[in-house]
């Protein structure tokens, strides 16, 4: 094992336990209504904790499946409490900033986080991954594989993330300008969804980033279980039209496409979960009613076939109103909630939260509401997660190491300035842990453990 500042396997179990009940201590829960909280079957389990661990230590890093509406990795559950850091590739190919990669990832797994969600694409800008289609600055592509080495050293998983729906880092405004630069007359950024030469360029671009093997590896991308999953897009939408058909049938092509390539990773499209015109009786989930026009569709865009998990993003401070209101965090609770019904009723399959935050910009905003959303967004996991549903984890908005405040959007999570933040996460990564070494699949959640679990990590305040 890789000596990092992160706890050994095996000595894990007695630290989280001692975490787990001080943090309970400080809560309402009422340990002594238990009667067996004492019981030689409930300490055996929790206690044998970094044993099971040290046994799963060789088998452990194998790519994340999916079973029913969960993850699983060597059979065995897998909920995700994770982060997004977008940047990590640009900073990694700078020689002066590449140490803030290895401080994100160190930072993220002292709390546990274990799936990192971040860009596997920068077109036609300062720092480009792809300078022009198919031409790649061999540097910077050196730099992602930096990236993925050094979450692998840190046992954390990464989303990679192929193209961008906003014209940060390119996106598919970029794409439309090579198009026209090779005298295609385009006129809209929605034509990146349907013409056939925007859509060879896109192919391409995920055809090398899928086949590349790593120079520091020498492992091949698809071949990687340190990557979780292939995003198609980040948050695509294609505004010119409502009724989704465009982009429905680009996601039919390529989730094909990558899953022709690689069928060994998870894909999933990088959605908002914006419920669109093959469900209206949904629209009364969404967060107005803009929402149902930019052509994505919920439920319809994840029964694509090849698409094995289902995204969805959470930003009432942008969606309902930039000041904070009361209204924000009933809103986030049902839109989670309906979002992993429908997981469960009509998809089949996980669904995670992949960003959710609060902006420090926003009128009214202080860091105890933003804990308060934090905590709203992660008891719902649980509550789903309890009884083996679909809601398989949550990616907050974002992590960020120390100096590194000039790139903050707002959003941003310095761990060692947000202590009672820290405190929280780490916790929600303590109770999936539980989770996910304790409930074995082959339980179907009607064992003895799942009840043990119940007792000990469940109760009304987090």
């Amino acid at each position: 094992m890789e000596t990092h500042n992160r706890l050994g396997l095996r000595t894990i179990s007695l630290i989280l336990f001692l975490t787990l009940t001080k943090s309970l201590s400080s809560t309402a829960f009422d340990v002594s209504e238990y009667e067996d909280w004492e019981s030689v079957d409930t300490a055996d389990s929790i206690l044998s904790y970094g044993s099971e661990l040290g046994d799963m230590e060789e088998n452990e890093w194998q790519m994340v499946q999916t079973k029913g509406n969960q993850f699983v990795v060597n059979d065995q559950p897998f909920y995700v409490n994770g982060f997004n850091t977008y940047w990590l590739m640009v900073f990694a190919a700078d020689e002066s900033t590449r140490g803030k990669v290895t401080e994100v990832f160190k930072h993220a797994s002292s709390v546990g986080m274990s799936v990192c969600r971040t860009w596997a694409f920068n077109d036609g800008q300062w720092r480009a991954l792809q300078k022009s289609p198919s031409v790649y600055d061999e540097d910077v592509f050196k730099a992602l594989d930096f990236v993925v080495s050094e979450a692998r050293k840190y046992k954390i998983r990464l989303i990679l993330s192929l193209a961008n729906n906003w014209e940060a880092y390119g996106g598919k405004a970029q794409y439309v300008k090579w198009g026209n630069a090779a005298g295609l007359n385009l006129t809209s950024d929605d034509e990146f969804f349907s013409h056939p030469s925007l859509r060879s360029y896109y192919k391409a671009h995920a055809k090398t980033v899928l086949n590349r093997v790593n120079t520091f590896t020498n492992i091949t991308y698809k071949e990687d279980p340190t990557i979780f999953a292939w995003e198609l897009m980040n948050e695509p939408r294609c505004t010119s039209d409502s009724s989704g058909d465009v982009l429905q049938d680009w996601i039919k092509e390529m989730a094909f496409y990558v899953k022709s390539i690689d069928p060994k990773h998870l894909v999933e499209i990088g959605l908002e979960g914006f419920y669109g015109p093959s469900t209206p009786q949904k629209y009364q989930f969404n967060p107005n009613s803009y929402a149902q026009e930019v052509g994505t569709d919920f439920i319809r865009n994840h029964q694509v076939l090849g698409v094995d998990f289902a995204s969805v993003h959470i930003y009432p401070d942008s969606w309902i109103s930039q000041s904070i209101a009361d209204s924000h965090l009933p809103f986030i609770k049902s839109w989670m909630e309906a979002h992993i019904e429908d997981a469960e009723k009509y998809l089949g399959m996980p669904v995670v939260f992949a960003e959710f935050g609060v902006s420090a910009k926003a009128p009214g905003y202080n860091s105890t509401y933003r804990d308060n959303l934090i905590n709203t967004v992660y008891k719902t996991i649980l509550n789903s997660t309890k009884k083996g549903g679909s809601g398989a984890g949550s990616l907050v908005w974002q992590l960020f190491p120390d100096g590194t405040d000039y790139m903050d959007d707002g959003y941003s999570i310095v761990l060692s300035k947000s202590p009672s933040t820290s405190s929280i996460i780490s916790l929600q990564s303590t109770r999936l842990a539980l989770f996910n070494s304790l409930c074995s699949k082959k339980c179907r959640w009607g064992c003895k453990k799942r009840n043990e679990l119940e007792k000990v990590l469940i109760h009304d305040e987090l």
